[in-house]
């Protein structure tokens, strides 16, 4: 089974709000233009998770430090 980096464990490394992050990641899912490996990964009523190393996973990271 491939490692599934959360949300949760995103913001305690980058040291972030996870609802301010949500809110990042929404505006970012919104984009499809400028995240477009965001936005396929993204299912709505999911949690928000990535395969560890997925581009989806450094798009969320890029949206998440800017």
């Amino acid at each position: 089974m491939s490692d599934i980096i959360t949300l949760k464990a995103l913001c305690e490394e980058l040291k972030i709000d996870p609802r301010e992050a949500r809110e990042r990641l929404r505006a970012a899912v919104g984009d499809a233009k400028a995240n477009p490996e965001l936005a396929k990964a993204r299912k709505p009523r999911t949690a928000w998770q990535w395969v560890k190393g997925s581009a989806a996973e450094k798009q969320a990271r890029k949206v998440l430090s800017s």
